[in-house]
C-alpha cells in the first residue's frame, strides 16, 4: 500500500532550516550512503509536495531558472506540488502544481498522480504538520545531524507523542542516524 512520508534531516536540536532558511550545514556532514539511500527512497516516490520556502530554496540553491535540468537530473518526471499564497516563478518542462488552502483534497490529488507509488512531503515542517493534523502521514524518515542551530525553521511543529508513533528503523550512516516512525494514525 503506497505511503505519504516525510523524508528529511534535522539538527540534533529540532530544526530542519537555519533561520535563513538554509540547509547548508546538513551538507558539512559525512555520510557514507546519503545518496544512495535518497535514490533507493526516491525511486519508490510518485508524487511530492513542499512548502513554498522549501521551494525558493531549492530553485535558488540549484540555480533552477538557469538550469531547469537540474530537477530532472534529481527528481525526473516525478510531479510535485508546491503549497503557497504568493506567485513563484515556474521551472521550464517541470509538472508543478502551485496550490493552496486544505492539504486533503490536494493529497486525494497526489495519490491518483502516483498511482501505486509514495508521496514524499519534502517540507517544511509547518506542511507536513497539516497531513498529520488530517491524519494523512504514514511514516517519517529522519535523518540526525550532529548539528546544533539553536533556532530555525522546526522538524515538525506538532505534539506527537508516543501514542501516536511507533519507531520501526534505527540506521547508522557515519555522523548521521536515521529513523523510521510509522504514524498510527
Amino acid at each position: 500500500m503506497p505511503k505519504t512520508q516525510y523524508y528529511t534531516a534535522t539538527s540534533l536540536d529540532g530544526y530542519i532550516a537555519d533561520d535563513d532558511n538554509s540547509l547548508d550545514w546538513l551538507f558539512e556532514v559525512e555520510r557514507a550512503s546519503g545518496e544512495e539511500d535518497f535514490v533507493r527512497f526516491f525511486g519508490d516516490v510518485g508524487a511530492m509536495a513542499m512548502g513554498a520556502t522549501t521551494y525558493e530554496w531549492v530553485l535558488d540553491h540549484e540555480r533552477l531558472l538557469d538550469h531547469p535540468e537540474k530537477w530532472h537530473a534529481y527528481y525526473g518526471d516525478t510531479p510535485c506540488w508546491v503549497f503557497t499564497h504568493r506567485t513563484l516563478p515556474s521551472i521550464p518542462g517541470v509538472a508543478l502544481h502551485f496550490v493552496k488552502g486544505d492539504v486533503a483534497p490536494v493529497h486525494r490529488e497526489m495519490t491518483r498522480a502516483a498511482a501505486d507509488k509514495n508521496i514524499w512531503l519534502v517540507g517544511g515542517g509547518e506542511l507536513v504538520g497539516q497531513f498529520a493534523d488530517r491524519t494523512l502521514l504514514d511514516e517519517i524518515l529522519v535523518g540526525i545531524a550532529p548539528v546544533t542551530l539553536g533556532s530555525g525553521a522546526p522538524l515538525l511543529p506538532r505534539r506527537l507523542t508516543t501514542t501516536d508513533l511507533e519507531l520501526v528503523d534505527v540506521v547508522r550512516d557515519e555522523q548521521f542516524v536515521r529513523l523510521t516512525y510509522r504514524l498510527r494514525n
